[in-house]
């Protein structure tokens, strides 16, 4: 499964008609938010530094539901914006036309069910070593 063709998807149709929602600049602008490089080579979603934001924002409790297969636990706008960063939440938003409060609770739609599915059944977070293997496969990036 495309991870950043779903993330786009997903995206899109949070934002509705108040933004741009052109494919293109969504995925630019999720490459921007989550660390990925668009549409050249991967998913364009970069799943190790996500986590490792997580964790290092003392949520890795949200993280290890979405790696996991129960249910997902909710991240609030905030949280999402400490993460992320207020200004590239603001960059991103003015990037798609939209309401920095619209483009967050597309992110708070869009991020769970994402890592969700890219991690179905386990596998992903198995093969890493558990959560603590997923944040430091992040932390060799992010040096």
């Amino acid at each position: 499964m495309d991870m950043m063709k779903l993330a786009t998807q997903l995206l899109a149709s949070k934002l509705g008609g108040s933004a741009n929602t052109d494919n293109n600049m969504i995925e630019s602008v999720i490459g921007g938010l989550l660390g990925g490089s668009g549409n050249s080579g991967g998913s364009g979603i970069d799943l190790g530094s996500i986590v490792g934001n997580l964790q290092s924002n003392g949520l890795g409790d949200i993280a290890q539901s979405w790696l996991g297969d129960g249910d997902n636990e909710h991240i609030s706008r905030d949280q999402i914006t400490s993460m992320l960063g207020s200004d590239k939440v603001a960059q991103a938003a003015d990037a798609l036309g939209a309401d920095q409060n619209d483009l967050l609770r597309g992110l708070q739609d869009m991020l769970p069910q994402v890592i969700d599915k890219s991690s179905s059944g386990g596998s992903l977070l198995d093969s890493v070593g558990g959560l603590s293997g997923l944040a430091g496969m992040a932390s060799k990036f992010l040096k």
